[in-house]
């Protein structure tokens, strides 16, 4: 590994951090008037450490990433193929991009990134103070009514709209990763610094309503901690943990059903309640389209809102990722997306028990909230997929000195 190889994956980390939140930057008040794309200057910037990452030397790629790489490239290459006979061609060709151009960037930085240890490390602290940064530039906007949340285009031309699924996963994200740094900080001033910077979040996660994202979050802060210390050996204390993350949740679940009411104004505590102008009903409506439309070789990249009969908007994709490669790319769809991302989760799951528990941990933490999001929310031209999927392949690729 060359000298200067440790300083390039640390900028890296930062700049894939960066590109991976980026969305939920660009939507704070302080970042929402730059004079720049943020997400094209991150990208630039991965894009040329990238190689220079990767000429340092010292990897060593395990076997277990062929198929997973290889029904990734498949599927880039058959949404190609399929755009043939696309319903829309416009549509066909804005898909395309996110999902053949940046896709592959996306994976490779995730792979990279994630097994250098230099990279890894610099990831997980900035993904902390960009969860930080963004909880608390949203609470302080709708604390002083500069911001509108959920985006809702029209609610209000003088303030920001605030996008409350990128918000909650950055702050999904880092309160996961300080939750784990909790269970083994050492001293009682790291342990109260961290605490309370797991409350601060956990409080974030509820003002802008995202409800995908305050169930990952509630997984990596339950979860993730318990298989750290689990991996470390102590199965007592990841039991406790788990224990009392439950019987927390059980008590904040009856404080909150007591009055409902006290939480007016909370948004993700009122779309968890139901909402009854936001209901899981247009979800359902939208899976039960995309089955009703499956035939063998799909209907084509972004044919689905027009086939369904919401025409030509992006945003009504069928939010679930395997129903989108099924109902877009048909069979040959489907199967490439469940061995690229289901291999994945595979390789990701063999390799628990191979890795250090740190290591391991520290990639579920960032992987799990994107994997929530994708069944239930975005889709397949979403970088952030891309990202979390060569950060999962990630544990099977080691970086050596030599």
């Amino acid at each position: 590994m060359l000298p200067t190889a440790p300083l390039f994956a640390g900028l890296a980390g930062i700049a894939a951090a960066l590109l991976q939140f980026a969305g939920a930057l660009k939507t704070t008040p302080a970042l929402a008037g730059l004079p720049f794309d943020l997400t094209l200057v991150c990208g630039l910037a991965l894009c040329g450490l990238l190689p220079l990452l990767l000429a340092g030397g010292g990897w060593r790629f395990g076997r277990a990433l062929a198929l997973p790489l290889l029904g990734a490239a498949g599927l880039w290459l058959w949404w190609v193929v399929a755009a043939c006979w696309a319903v829309n061609g416009n549509a066909a060709t804005a898909k395309l991009v996110p999902i053949v151009l940046v896709g592959p960037v996306m994976l490779v930085a995730g792979l990279l990134v994630g097994a250098d240890a230099a990279g890894r490390r610099a990831l997980t602290r900035a993904v902390i103070c960009l969860g930080v940064f963004t909880g608390a530039a949203v609470a302080w906007g709708v604390a002083n009514h500069a911001v509108v949340l959920g985006g809702a285009i029209g609610a209000d031309p003088a303030r920001t709209r605030v996008q409350y699924q990128l918000v909650g996963l950055a702050v999904a994200t880092a309160a996961g990763l300080v939750a784990s740094g909790l269970v083994v900080a050492r001293g009682r001033l790291m342990l109260a610094l961290r605490g309370i910077l797991l409350l601060g979040l956990a409080a974030a996660a509820l003002i802008p309503g995202g409800r995908a994202a305050f169930l990952a979050m509630g997984g990596v802060v339950v979860l993730m901690p318990a298989l750290l210390l689990w991996l470390r050996g102590t199965p007592g204390r990841a039991m406790l943990w788990l224990a009392a993350m439950l019987l927390s949740a059980l008590a904040g679940l009856v404080f909150v059903l007591t009055d409902p009411g006290r939480f007016d104004g909370i948004r993700t505590i009122e779309r968890i309640l139901g909402d009854p102008a936001d209901g899981p009903e247009e979800r359902v409506a939208m899976w039960r389209a995309a089955l009703r439309m499956v035939d063998g070789m799909g209907i084509g990249p972004g044919g689905f809102p027009q086939a369904a009969g919401f025409g030509a908007d992006p945003g009504m994709h069928p939010h679930n990722h395997a129903l989108e490669a099924l109902t877009e790319g048909g069979l040959p769809g489907l199967v490439l997306w469940l061995l690229a991302f289901g291999g994945a989760a595979l390789v990701a799951l063999a390799r628990l028990p191979r890795v250090a528990p740190e290591r391991a941990v520290a990639i579920g933490t960032l992987v799990l909230p994107v994997a929530v999001t994708v069944m239930v929310s975005t889709d397949l031209s979403n970088r952030m997929a891309w990202f979390a999927l060569g950060l999962a392949l990630s544990l099977a690729v080691e970086r050596r000195h030599v």
